[in-house]
């Protein structure tokens, strides 16, 4: 891609839209690359996506806008995408358009071209339009809409150079080849000239800020946002009233305008592929058709949802424990023993020395040696995300979630709740029943979040390490369970009434590129490195001070947060886990669930008996050696298929660790009991935040609190004592 010096030229801003699953992240991201800088959009948390670069001496500005199927919007993702093109006015609009699907796509282009901005189409998947057999006339899709179209395959970066060098030429040229104006039909076009007459005769200045005929489309469709945003009241009425080519067109359609400019793109859209799509004479079931029979199957579609996951859970432990092993040997061993000897050699106070050690290493130590499971499984859910089957599992719920009066789009955020609640509370905008909303965030917490898995992976390694992968994935079934349950119940209290009819596109099959996979991958765990680095760092400093006040304390139990621990712990003895360790891990928890685990590594933490400390080579040679070993046993974890590798670390280093200690405190039915808890007892503060933040008050976080916490108490006293009674252990 040419790029150069930037000259004294005016910077060009080139809006990237499109519909979703139409490849235009991938795209943005290779035409961007590193100078991609992501925020949000003013006033919302919605996130924005742009970049500044130079191409053949011209700068150019990137944005990004949020994917979206019309530009007559319901969900805020569309209200922002009309809004920039509207009122910002950028000189170039890049659509990205799925080749395989031009018609349904071109139902978007053709809202563009009202807009008279200049627009360069990206016909993105052009080398799967070829493998299917298709023919694509683009001279002719060209000419019939007026504007440049290049070919691109954005995973491989083919057709990018020509994509930004169109979009340039059309920038510099100020629009010299400006799109089509499609003419829908007879009737609505003279209502829609007389209209735009009107507008340049009573409100001239309009032609300033907006595009006239866009406009006279928004009057004739009763799009009341947009009318208010461009102060358009009551001439609207009168025109209504005046205008023989509107008022003929509404009595014509009996009031349904709406329906009626909806159904002249559909139209225009249809027309034009039809012209330019030319389908093979031979006629064949394709892979993708071949694929959904089955994992869209009424019986199947479910069981085979719950296999995809509980294999996404068995490789993440597979391949991702043995460096879990060797993270927590370089935390506890080498880099311990390193601060400690840099300190004093320092003369540093032996405070400051306990701080760092226990504070900062045992505190967000604790929580980075969980690093290589997290980053295993949001690769995977990024795999899933990348072949299109993510779309599938939502269709599959699609039933399930009608039992709580929802449909298949409320199980986005769900399934984005299994990475972190908070973005998953933000992408329920895109559901325009605000009941819906509501229902769909408070269910949210009950999915189990990356901040929850520190805790279940060492629970589940040290108490049922043979059977440790099924043990978490059956938590995370629990409580997709326990959220339809509660869905029901909360559906015919609060929140009665139908639910909705549920359209959903089914992107095809796809096999993603890995260097795209590496790319989303770090962007969905470097958020977990961020805060480990920041918010969990002072929440486990806080903790060590907790642990250490009254200055001089002797024993723990006998700090501020050993008397927090003892004052809760006797609520949580029916569970199984009455000690004031668990008790004061669980009230730090409430800032973020990484912290139980931070917070017990501090609690736990015994003095290392005196022996002959390595040099450091020999710290050196083992940290290289013991890496090599994980990499060797996750290799044979990937190859060994009913092979299941212990979550537990090496029995023989461990002897006397506070893992030990941890075994002694928990039964394992207390145990299993503790990482129920874990799981529904309370959204984090950062979650606390997204509520208020999208509903203004704190009502709704109130009803989560209260759901989790009665949720997590029963279901425990239930395992645990119900285990009891089955003679399971205490």
């Amino acid at each position: 891609m040419k790029t150069g010096s930037a000259s004294q030229a005016e910077t060009i801003t080139i809006a990237v839209a499109g519909n979703p699953n139409t490849g235009k992240s991938t795209l943005i991201n290779s035409l961007a690359g590193s100078r991609l800088q992501v925020g949000n959009w003013a006033g919302v948390t919605v996130e924005k996506r742009e970049a500044r670069m130079v191409h053949d001496g011209q700068p150019l500005r990137l944005v990004d806008l949020p994917g979206t199927y019309s530009l007559s919007p319901y969900t805020q993702e569309e209200v922002i995408a009309r809004d920039y093109l509207v009122q910002e006015r950028p000189e170039v609009i890049i659509d990205v358009v799925d080749a395989t699907n031009l018609e349904r796509n071109l139902y978007l282009t053709v809202q563009l071209l009202e807009l008279g901005r200049p627009v360069v189409i990206a016909l993105n998947f052009f080398d799967e339009v070829q493998k299917k057999g298709l023919h694509l006339d683009i001279p002719a899709l060209e000419k019939a809409l007026g504007v440049t179209v290049v070919p691109t395959v954005a995973t491989r970066g083919e057709g990018l150079p020509e994509l930004l060098a169109a979009a340039v030429a059309a920038g510099r040229n100020g629009g010299a080849r400006r799109p089509r104006q499609l003419a829908y039909h007879d009737d609505l076009e003279q209502a829609v000239q007389s209209l735009e007459a009107s507008l340049l005769a009573q409100h001239p200045a309009l032609a300033q800020r907006y595009p006239l005929r866009w406009l006279a489309y928004k009057i004739v469709e009763g799009d009341q946002a947009a009318l208010r945003t461009a102060n358009l009241g009551p001439e609207v009425e009168t025109w209504q009233q005046t205008v023989p080519a509107l008022r003929h067109l509404r009595r014509g359609h009996d009031d349904d305008l709406e329906g009626l400019v909806a159904e002249a793109r559909y139209g225009a859209a249809a027309g034009v592929a039809r012209e330019v799509v030319r389908h093979p004479r031979w006629s064949a079931v394709e892979l993708t058709e071949k694929i959904d029979r089955i994992v869209l199957n009424r019986v199947l579609g479910i069981p085979i949802f719950l296999c995809i996951m509980w294999l996404m859970f068995k490789l993440t432990f597979d391949l991702g424990n043995p460096f879990v092993d060797w993270v927590d040997k370089v935390f506890s061993g080498p880099l311990t023993r390193w601060t400690a000897a840099g300190l004093t050699a320092l003369a540093a106070p032996a405070w400051l020395v306990s701080l760092a050690t226990e504070g900062v290493i045992g505190g967000v130590g604790m929580v980075l040696t969980f690093i290589p499971l997290i980053f295993a499984m949001m690769f995977f859910i990024t795999l899933l995300e990348g072949s299109g089957y993510m779309a599938r599992a939502a269709f599959v719920m699609d039933r399930a979630m009608h039992l709580l009066g929802l449909h298949g789009k409320s199980f986005i955020p769900l399934l984005l709740g299994f990475g972190c609640n908070v973005p998953a509370i933000y992408a329920t905008r895109t559901l325009e029943n605000p009941q819906d909303k509501v229902l769909t965030t408070l269910l949210i917490p009950f999915m189990s979040c990356g901040a929850r898995l520190p805790v279940y992976v060492l629970f589940a390694g040290l108490f049922f390490a043979d059977q440790a992968g099924t043990v978490i994935w059956g938590l995370y079934v629990l409580g997709l369970v326990l959220a339809m349950l509660l869905g029901i119940a909360l559906k015919r209290v609060l929140f009665r009434g139908e639910a909705p009819l549920f359209i959903m596109e089914l992107p095809p099959y796809r096999l993603p590129r890995l260097r795209h996979l590496l790319l989303h991958t770090w962007e969905k765990g470097k958020h977990f490195l961020l805060k480990a680095g920041t918010y969990i760092l002072a929440i486990a400093v806080l903790m060590w001070f907790l642990l250490n006040l009254p200055w001089g304390v002797e024993q723990k139990q006998d700090s501020l947060l050993g008397k927090i621990g003892q004052g809760v712990a006797p609520l949580f003895q029916p569970l199984g886990f009455g000690s004031w360790e668990a008790g004061a891990s669980l009230i730090s928890g409430l800032l973020a669930k990484e912290v139980v685990i931070s917070t017990m590594g501090q609690i736990y933490a015994v003095e290392e008996k005196e022996k002959e400390a390595p040099t450091f080579l020999e710290d050196v040679t083992e940290i290289g050696t013991s890496f090599g070993a994980a990499l060797l046993q996750a290799g044979s974890n990937l190859v060994s298929t009913f092979g299941v590798a212990s979550l537990a670390p090496e029995e023989d280093e461990k002897t006397g660790s506070w893992r030990e200690r941890l075994r002694e405190q928990f039964t394992p039915l207390g145990a299993l009991a503790f990482m129920v808890f874990t799981l529904f007892y309370m959204p984090c503060l950062v979650t606390a935040v997204a509520y208020k933040h999208e509903f203004g008050t704190w009502k709704w976080f109130g009803l989560a609190v209260v759901l989790g916490l009665g949720s997590g108490y029963l279901t425990a006293l239930l395992i645990y004592q119900g285990g009891r009674l089955l003679g399971l252990g205490g």
